[in-house]
Parts: C-alpha cells; sequence; structure tokens
C-alpha cells in the first residue's frame, strides 16, 4: 500500500448532521421523507406534517456533535473524512444568489476541526440533497436552470474552502437515476401523470451532467489543485450461466453504470451512452456549447460505493439493494437486509473500472447494515463487521498489489452510525462507533466505540498491513 493512502470513512449530510431547521437552513428532499415502519415503506410527503417522524431531521446529530465525533475519527487514525455539504444549508431555497453566512460559517468550523487533526475532507456536492423549493417550484433537474444555480453554489463553496479541501465529488451516485421506479434521492423527481419516465430522466441527468462539468471546470480555475470526482454506485453483476443470451442480460445490466461513467471520465455521450437512448427511443435536449462543457469538465477521479453484488440472467430471483435489485446468487451469503457478501467482487469491480476508464479510483462508500448489541457492560463485540470489512481490504489490497490498479483510498459507509438511506432506520447500523438512537427517534444519542472500531485502528496505524484480530 502507497504511504498516501487515504484511510478513513463516511457519511451524508441527510443521514447524519441533523439541525434541518438551524443555522438558516432551508428544506431538502430528504427532510420530507418518513422512515420504514413496521413494514411500511418509505414515503414522501408534499410538506412536513405534525406528529410525523421523519429520521433525517436529527439524523445522528454530528451538527452538534462535531467535535466530538472528529475527535473519535482522529483516534481511529483517519487520513480522510468524506462528508457532504447540504446545499440548502448554504442556499435555503436553492436559487438565490447570495448565500447563507450562517451555513458556511458551520461548515469552516467542520473542515477548520478536521485540518487541526490532519485529516482531509472529502467532500460531495449533491448527497440526495436537493434543496426542495427547487423540486416545488422547477420541478427539479427537469429544468435547465438548475445548472446554473447548482454551478453557482459549487463557485461559492470552492471559493470559500479553497484552502481547506483538495477532494471533492459532485452528484452521490448519479448513476441510480436510471432505477427509473424511484428517481427522488438522486434527482428529486415525482413523475408526472403520463410523461415518458426514461425520458425525463435521462434528460434531467443531462442537466447534471453539464451542471457536473460545469462545477469541475470552475474548480479547477478556482484552485487548480483540486481533484473533483463522480461518484457511482458499482452494481457488479455476472452472468448468471455461461448462456450467450445471460451475457448480453449481464451487459444490458450494467450500461446504466458505464452510461455516466462514460460522461463523466471520457467527457462524451459514447457508443455505450447511445445504445441505451436507443433501447429507450430518448432524445436528449442539448444547448449550444454542451458538448464542449462536457469534453472540458471531465472528472479527475471515479468515486464509487461497493456493497454486493448480483447475477442477471433468464430466471434469476430477485434481490433488494441499496439503489439497486439484481439476481441471487446462490456461492454468496447474505446480510440480515439480503445484501449479498462478496469481498472478490471488490476486486474485480476495481478491475472493471481501472480497465475500461484508466483513471484514479476510490473506494468511498462499502459497509454492511446489521443488528448491534450493546452489552451490559456497554460493549458491542460487532465480529462479523469486521469479519466483512477484512475481506474486503484484502480484495482492494489484491487489486493493487497483484493487478497495479490506481486506488486513492478507501472510506467504508458509516464509520459512525447514521440512519440508512435504503430504509430510513437506526437499527440498520454501520459504524465503528454506536449512536444511541432508535428507529423512533429515542435514545441519548451518545457515542460509544464497538469492537471494530479498535480493529480498524490498527488497520490505519499499519497501513493495511494487520487484518487478523489476533495480531
Amino acid at each position: 500500500m502507497k504511504k498516501d493512502f487515504l484511510w478513513g470513512g463516511a457519511t451524508a449530510a441527510n443521514q447524519y448532521e441533523g439541525g434541518y431547521n438551524e443555522g438558516g437552513r432551508g428544506l431538502s428532499i430528504n427532510d420530507v421523507e418518513r422512515g420504514a415502519r413496521h413494514g411500511v415503506k418509505r414515503q414522501i410527503d408534499d410538506e412536513i406534517m405534525d406528529g410525523v417522524y421523519y429520521p433525517s431531521h436529527t439524523g445522528t446529530d454530528f451538527y452538534h456533535h462535531y467535535k466530538e465525533d472528529i475527535a473519535l475519527f482522529h483516534e481511529m487514525g483517519f487520513k480522510c473524512f468524506r462528508m457532504s455539504i447540504s446545499w440548502s444549508r448554504i442556499f435555503p431555497r436553492g436559487d438565490e444568489k447570495e448565500p447563507n453566512e450562517e451555513g458556511l460559517k458551520f461548515y469552516d468550523a467542520v473542515f477548520d476541526e478536521l485540518l487541526k487533526y490532519g485529516i482531509e475532507p472529502v467532500v460531495t456536492l449533491s448527497h440526495y440533497e436537493t434543496p426542495l423549493t427547487l423540486v416545488k417550484e422547477y420541478g427539479s433537474w427537469r429544468d435547465r436552470r438548475l445548472v446554473e444555480f447548482f454551478e453557482n453554489y459549487c463557485k461559492v463553496v470552492f471559493n470559500r474552502y479553497k484552502d481547506k479541501v483538495k477532494y471533492w465529488m459532485t452528484f452521490n451516485e448519479i448513476n441510480g437515476c436510471l432505477e427509473v421506479d424511484r428517481p427522488w434521492h438522486q434527482a428529486g423527481i415525482v413523475y408526472r401523470e403520463g410523461e415518458d419516465q426514461y425520458q425525463t430522466i435521462l434528460q434531467a441527468s443531462h442537466h447534471m451532467f453539464v451542471a457536473s462539468a460545469k462545477a469541475v471546470i470552475a474548480g479547477h480555475e478556482i484552485n487548480p489543485n483540486f481533484k473533483i470526482g463522480c461518484m457511482l454506485i458499482y452494481p457488479l453483476s455476472y452472468a448468471a450461466t455461461c448462456s450467450p443470451e445471460d451475457q448480453v442480460a449481464n451487459r444490458d445490466k450494467m450500461l446504466s453504470t458505464f452510461y455516466y461513467g462514460d460522461v463523466h471520465v471520457r467527457g462524451r455521450y459514447t457508443n455505450t451512452c447511445t445504445s441505451l437512448l436507443k433501447k429507450h427511443n430518448v432524445q436528449i435536449q442539448m444547448e449550444p456549447g454542451d458538448e464542449e462543457i462536457l469534453a472540458q469538465g471531465k472528472v479527475d477521479y471515479i468515486g464509487f460505493s461497493y456493497y454486493f453484488s448480483s447475477i442477471a440472467g433468464n430466471g434469476v430471483e430477485d434481490i433488494e439493494g441499496n439503489v439497486v435489485s439484481g439476481g441471487k446468487n446462490p456461492y454468496l451469503k447474505a446480510t440480515d437486509w439480503g445484501w449479498q457478501i462478496d469481498p472478490v467482487g471488490l476486486r474485480t469491480s476495481l478491475n472493471q473500472l481501472y480497465d475500461r476508464y484508466q483513471t484514479p479510483l476510490f473506494i468511498v462508500e462499502n459497509g454492511m447494515g446489521a443488528y448491534d448489541t450493546v452489552e451490559e457492560d456497554g460493549s458491542i463485540h460487532d465480529d462479523y463487521r469486521i469479519t466483512y470489512i477484512r475481506e474486503h481490504i484484502k480484495g482492494l489490497k489484491d487489486a493493487i498489489e497483484i493487478d497495479d490498479v490506481d486506488l486513492m483510498g478507501y472510506t467504508p459507509w458509516g464509520c459512525i452510525d447514521l440512519v440508512a438511506a435504503s430504509t430510513g432506520e437506526m437499527r440498520k447500523r454501520y459504524g465503528f462507533i454506536y449512536v444511541d438512537k432508535d428507529d423512533e427517534g429515542n435514545g441519548t444519542l451518545q457515542r460509544k466505540k464497538k469492537d471494530s472500531f479498535y480493529w480498524y485502528k490498527k488497520v490505519i496505524e499499519t497501513n493495511g498491513d494487520c487484518l487478523s484480530e489476533e495480531e
């Protein structure tokens, strides 16, 4: 492992930060989303309803605990910390000309605290956080004007934090847009009656591509040392059998990932992209100059999430995932939430991405949601989490040391417990640090170290050399 490898952890404001109505912050799309309860799926409201619990309003309260949490990250030895800026904390409506100074000051304080401990911030600009006003008054990313609003937001934070933040990403898991039945998180889209879903979401995606490219161009002008990446879900898929038809089905399943990767990294709509547009009979409306903007605004690296793999082909049994779904692989075990555990697949994913793009990679999400039990003495024995993370680190090390993949860093998801994006639950825990809060919002928010905290600290201290629990 190279000495400057970025070990750390990952969070997002909409699941962790809280303080939803403090410091001049406006509402975002996540603030009107109820968590799953008692078998009922998540629900989106038109506005905040009285007497309803919205998990994101508090998250696990980084807003008031950031100094305590960052001290714990430092104790673990983090080299970096992936987080997101809440767009509506900077521009409460999203379309203002001037930012909210109180929101800017909050992130100043967070970045200063991280840098005090030598921890590099890795900042996502839009992580399921579209301002709610932009959804209600503009129809979200359907409207080309959001390109201008996003560019303005990016220029403000780039200028403000140009000497504090080096690593940025534009849109979190943007390829999740093509799960067309649920485009809320990625693009803030609620379909209108009778509209063509693929036409809507792929046109919205084009606006997001242009916005991302403009952010890259502006960022490099403001600070040439910025490293600005895209962020993809990598839903690794295998053909279910050696049937030629299953090979084609597997390629089709991966098309949406490479559609978004190609435009961000290659700066153009490739044959992969045009074939997908033809498949769904979609015509992208471009403005003059869009092709030049995409070509100039290519990203510096690919950040991606990897949690599980699936299979594709005829007659496979579907399973759910974080945003995407796929077929059940009989050779793999699964988490309590049915996500298949495939550490070797991480090595495969790294090779597929690097072979295709020859661009630096950054694993910015990886982990398993699990039930954690607090023992009478306050300890939390999460050997299952240690096993999961250890085996995935082995996979990424093989990709680096055997396959010569250029990997920048590794930030396991939910390094401290937060609200699960897929379900809105607290009981689905990812962290090395336990937070006392339940699915109804009750709890002291006290932080406790799990066994995995001490194990991951040792991993970072040895730069990935010590992976066992006994060493």
